[in-house]
This record gives C-alpha cells, sequence and structure tokens, in this order.
C-alpha cells in the first residue's frame, strides 16, 4: 500500500538559489514526484524550459499529469543526463538540481521491498526493470561483500555479525527473501540503536545504495552536470545522509580551487570551475512539519565565468 504524499524538502530554498534565469533551460535530476519540478516552472519564463530525470517508472508515469510543454521526463538516471542531453540537441544548461534519497512514495509502496515497516519482497531497485535485487544480492555475496556494502553504505557497525548471521542463514537452506525476514534477523543482532531508529535501519540503507549504485551514480551526476553548466549556472544538490553530503561538499570544494599539475610544475594552473555559495539546513519548522527534513543539507555552487 502507499500513502502517494511526499513532502518536498526545502523547496523554496531549492529553487531560489537555483532560478538565476528565468530564460533558461534547467535540469531536475530526480523528479520523484514533482514537488520541485512543478515549483520550478512557475518560477520559469514562457521561454523557460525544464527537462526532469527519473529511473523509477512510477515517477516516470506520475510525471504525465504534468502538461506544460516547457517540460519534459526522461526515464533514466540523473548519472546520464549529459548524454541523454547531447542526443535532444543540449549542451548547455542553466541549472542543475539533485534531491537525493529514496522518495516517500517509494518506502511507502511495500511491494517496493525498501522498508522494514511492511513485510515484501525483498527488492530495492528504484527501477524496478533492470539490475540485481536485494534479495538476489544476499543470496549469491559472499559474508565480506555483504560486511563491506552494510559497514561502507550503511555505517552499520555490526556490519560483520549480520553478514555472517545472512550467510549462514542461507546455507542452513532459508536465504532472506523478504523485508520482514531481514528486519527480524538483524533486530536479533543489534541490541542498541539511536533513540528513535529502527535495529535494521543502516542495513537496509547499506544495501538499498549497494543495489541502485547511488554513491557511483552521485559521482558520475556531478561530473555531468559540471560539464553541462554554463557560466553563471547554479548546481544545487539536496542530501539526506552523511555519505551522500561528503562527496558533494568535496566535489565542490576540489572543484573550487586552482589546481596546479605537480607533473608539470610550470604549466598554468588549472581554473577553478564552480564557486561554492553556501550550505543550506532546513528551518525548525520545516522539520517539525516534516521529519525527513531533519537530515537534510542542501549545497549550492555556482560555474564560474572561466568556464
Amino acid at each position: 500500500m502507499s500513502t502517494g504524499l511526499h513532502q518536498t524538502v526545502l523547496l523554496a530554498e531549492a529553487v531560489e538559489a537555483l532560478v538565476t534565469q528565468p530564460d533558461g533551460l534547467y535540469v531536475d535530476g530526480t523528479f520523484g514526484r514533482g514537488g520541485h519540478a512543478r515549483a520550478l516552472l512557475q518560477r520559469l519564463s514562457p521561454a523557460g524550459r525544464l527537462v526532469a530525470f527519473d529511473r523509477d517508472p512510477e515517477a516516470v508515469a506520475a510525471a504525465a499529469a504534468i502538461t506544460d510543454p516547457r517540460f519534459v521526463i526522461v526515464h533514466a538516471s540523473y548519472a546520464e543526463m549529459g548524454q541523454a542531453l547531447a542526443a535532444r540537441g543540449v549542451l548547455r544548461v542553466s541549472g542543475v538540481l539533485l534531491d537525493l534519497g529514496v522518495s516517500s512514495p517509494q518506502l511507502d509502496t511495500a511491494a517496493r521491498g525498501f522498508s522494514f515497516r511492511f513485510d515484501a519482497p525483498l527488492d530495492m531497485r528504484m527501477d524496478p526493470t533492470r539490475g540485481e535485487t536485494a534479495a538476489d544480492f544476499l543470496a549469491r555475496a559472499d559474508e565480506r561483500d555483504i560486511s563491506w556494502v552494510l559497514e561502507n553504505h550503511g555505517e552499520e557497525r555490526f556490519a560483520r555479525k549480520i553478514a555472517r548471521a545472512l550467510v549462514a542463514r542461507r546455507e542452513g537452506g532459508s536465504p532472506v527473501r523478504s523485508t520482514g525476514e531481514l528486519a527480524a534477523l538483524v533486530a536479533g543482532i543489534v541490541k542498541t540503536r539511536e533513540p528513535g531508529q529502527d535495529p535494521a535501519t543502516r542495513t537496509f540503507q547499506g544495501l538499498r545504495i549497494h543495489v541502485n549504485a547511488e554513491l557511483e551514480a552521485l559521482e558520475q551526476g556531478l561530473n555531468a552536470a559540471l560539464a553541462l553548466l554554463a557560466p553563471g549556472g547554479r548546481l544545487v544538490v539536496i542530501s539526506f545522509h552523511s555519505l551522500e553530503d561528503r562527496i558533494v561538499k568535496r566535489f565542490i570544494a576540489r572543484e573550487s580551487r586552482d589546481e596546479v599539475d605537480r607533473r608539470v610544475p610550470m604549466a598554468p594552473a588549472r581554473a577553478l570551475r564552480l564557486r561554492a555559495l553556501g550550505r543550506v539546513r532546513p528551518q525548525a519548522a520545516e522539520c517539525r512539519a516534516n521529519p525527513r527534513a531533519r537530515s537534510a543539507v542542501m549545497r549550492v555552487a555556482e560555474r564560474t565565468e572561466a568556464a
């Protein structure tokens, strides 16, 4: 069952930071249920355009409700935005918005297998038409690989014990195939957790990030955005956990400073390509109204004229 509800985090702040040229072409790399997209269309002029991306077929279907001729949806990961836009003759854009992570409809639809709140097949794919499910990964991966995923993508300190239990159960002829089975197994191992957090939270996060290659997609998407942005164009990224935010922070920092090639010390430094404009957190009122907003961090950068 899905509630179908999704509260867009940092809506006004993201639109305000992104749109500096109402006549421009903008990219919403993560359409979700269109909260940011609709607000962006309201801000754009009649000459402006918005191209949205999402790898979830349900999100793409939801986008059909937007009949604005300035809008188009592409069924693809934002990591592929460069190739997809080039195929449409677009080589430069005025801004790129990335609202990372999983959406409320994905979490609230039991059959998608994202949540430990429902017992359902352990899927977790953002695009269920392709790739390996979380259950399939757990059915084939060895203990070391499972432990690495949980520790590095879920920041789970009990990763080794959980991985060992998963492999032992599989070898005993009862591999974990559902969200309920996984949540129960983890709850039997993880006895301490932050107040208000389910014992399985970090395990589910780690598997989801792995199954969808989210961190790799983020790296690729940031590079694609940088290549697409016209001078003065804005990059706005909203992240919801430290792994994502760390990648965004380091990317902006790296591209916001001159870089000398140590192999050719006399060569001129590579000019900075971004200018960091700041970091924004949701206000207390938004966090009270939408608990998901509490962990959100929005970072903003601008393509330099030297580009």
